[in-house]
């Protein structure tokens, strides 16, 4: 096994190894110890305009791949788009995962592609589930240092708020000469991907991947005119993000309250300006970035605040919820775990409804409730790779698939370097890991793409991508919520892993070779987390009897009720951003 022992020795290679020169591109046959694609790749396809799918973008084309951009919304920028508009309510309970995001919307059977047909809009509907208004609000700002929130070549100063990120991530799309306005043929904006299926070509093998496409152009006031199409591609890369599909916690009562009073119970992705919450009494469920920054942001406006939380006691790594509660303004009052939501008398209004906690408190008089309780990673595009999934493939396209979406929505699985799906690694996922910043890892991800589907660096074959996947997922405390959390050490781990990988096939096969990772990232990221939450950012339980509780000078019986020595249930997490 030359190959993998030589890869795990570079794992610790220095970030400021020696560049070597550039030699010409390899063709060279894969060894038995490698992967061999089953056919050349040329055409890719990138979901996402947002940090990842940009720089994907950089290197794929730097590489002299044919590359095509498809983003669902108008212009470039991911969650860093910010607009009044709000997201429709999250179902109460979880919709299915597949569709947590968007219902795909599918040309009629039968017709002739591509397909137009003119659509009536009158309430923006249509138009809103299909460019998905994003989960941040008007007065959010970046909550890491430059270093780690920057793209390596466009440095911006620190702290900046959300629309000036939104400004910064589209100026570097027009230095890439893909912004909405620039009019390059390899971009398509307000176009969202509706399915991709394994394609089947004239030999009746399985050669790259078929995209059905639905773009909308506003064509009058409540008017669009939809277009759907297909497009072929010889591998796929989703820079999609993960932040569109709610999460709603299982609560009795919950899903007879949010029938009953529509459009004041919320998920927090719906949440804009405190001003809608003026002297009003808001339950918020959740406390970790968005509920406790949430908190904040209304602490000034709201009248009264209950925060719903309970202990965090799994042991896998991840940001503890120490890390946000103290940025909870202390006029807020903590409670425990929801128990229920009271059936409320009919006809009576919201501030009727009784709460119970898991301790027997009972809150009453809420005018408004905010479920800061995460998301799922949802790709409606992909339903056939879900868990038991019944998906029915179009004609052309292969009829069995290896299931790797797991259908809580909490994990992806068989993701060799949590990037390429190892069944097909045609299939390739970036931005998808949790405490990650997408705008410098990134770099090293997609250089990896470029390197692989360029035959310039090799995959180990796909029974060692196993097992050095199933080691990994160990490691990090099994499949699960957590399995995909970085953090800053595994962060640099991995690149470090990547730069000596790289730039050794850089010198042994040609290409580029790419620097370490930021020198100053570990110290910044320190002193910036200390600055803004007190603390470096804690990924593991301190030693003691409830000292998780300790840390914030609460006692585990108040908060948590009889309930205290329960498995964490992890409904009460909004996942760790990278914003």
């Amino acid at each position: 096994m030359r190959l993998i022992i030589g890869l795990v020795l570079l794992a610790g290679v220095s970030a400021a190894g020696v560049q070597e020169p550039l030699s010409a591109p390899s063709s060279r046959e894969a060894e038995p110890d490698e992967y061999q694609f089953d056919w050349p790749i040329q055409r890719v396809a990138i979901i996402g305009a947002g940090p990842s799918g940009l720089v994907a973008y950089r290197e794929l084309t730097e590489a002299g791949f044919d590359v095509r951009v498809f983003e669902r919304d108008s212009v470039p920028g991911g969650n860093w788009h910010y607009t009044e508009e709000i997201p429709s309510d999250a179902p109460v309970p979880n919709a299915p995962t597949s569709l947590a995001d968007f219902v795909p919307s599918l040309p009629p059977a039968g017709v002739d592609l591509p397909y137009t047909e003119v659509i009536e809009d009158e309430d923006g509907k249509v138009w809103r589930d299909h460019r998905g208004p994003k989960p941040i609000w008007e007065s959010l700002t970046s909550n890491t240092p430059s270093v780690a929130i920057q793209f390596p070549q466009w440095h911006w100063p620190p702290e900046l708020p959300h629309y000036q990120v939104r400004s910064y991530v589209r100026s570097y799309a027009s230095y890439l000469n893909i912004n909405s306005n620039d009019d390059n043929p390899t971009t398509a904006y307000n176009t969202r991907v509706e399915r991709i299926e394994k394609r089947i070509n004239d030999a009746g093998q399985e050669q790259g991947w078929r995209l059905w496409l639905k773009s909308l152009e506003q064509t009058g006031r409540h008017t669009y005119r939809a277009t759907w199409w297909t497009e072929d591609f010889d591998a796929v890369v989703v820079a999609a993000g993960k932040y569109y599909a709610p999460s709603i916690p299982s609560i009795p009562g919950l899903d007879e309250w949010a029938r009953r009073f529509p459009g004041l119970i919320r998920h927090s992705r719906q949440y804009r300006r405190p001003e809608a919450y003026v002297n009003q009494t808001v339950l918020i469920v959740g406390a970790a970035i968005s509920g406790s920054e949430i908190s904040r942001d209304l602490n000034r406006h709201a009248g009264k605040i209950y925060q719903s939380f309970r202990p965090d006691t799994d042991r896998r790594s991840h940001y503890r919820l120490e890390n946000f509660v103290p940025r909870i303004p202390r006029n807020t009052t903590l409670v425990g775990e929801i128990k229920q939501f009271l059936p409320v008398p009919k006809g009576s209004p919201i501030q009727a409804g009784l709460v119970e906690l898991n301790n027997g408190t009972v809150l009453s008089g809420i005018d408004s409730i905010i479920l800061a309780t995460g998301f799922r990673y949802s790709f409606p595009y992909l339903p056939q790779y879900y868990d038991g999934a019944t998906c029915v493939p179009h004609e052309g396209s292969a009829r069995t698939v290896s299931p790797f979406l797991p259908l809580d929505g909490s994990h992806l699985r068989d993701l060799y370097l949590d990037t390429f799906y190892i069944q097909d690694p045609t299939l390739a996922f970036t931005g998808m890991t949790g405490a990650t910043q997408v705008f410098v890892f990134s770099d090293y991800t997609t250089l990896a793409l470029a390197k692989v589907w360029s035959n310039t660096a090799k995959l180990p074959n796909s029974q060692m991508m196993r097992t050095l996947h199933d080691k990994t997922v160990e490691e990090r405390g099994g499949y699960g919520k957590h399995v995909m959390f970085l953090g800053p050490e595994r962060t640099i781990a991995i690149s470090r892993y990547l730069v000596g990988w790289l730039n050794q096939a850089a010198a042994k096969d040609g290409g580029k070779q790419i620097d370490g990772f930021p020198t100053d990232f570990r110290e910044n990221t320190r002193y910036f987390s200390i600055a803004l939450y007190g603390g470096p950012l804690q990924e593991t339980i301190p030693e003691g009897d409830d000292a998780v509780l300790a840390t914030l000078g609460l006692q585990v019986g108040r908060m948590s009720g009889a309930d205290q020595g329960s498995e964490h249930d992890p409904i009460y997490d909004d996942a760790a951003t990278d914003w």
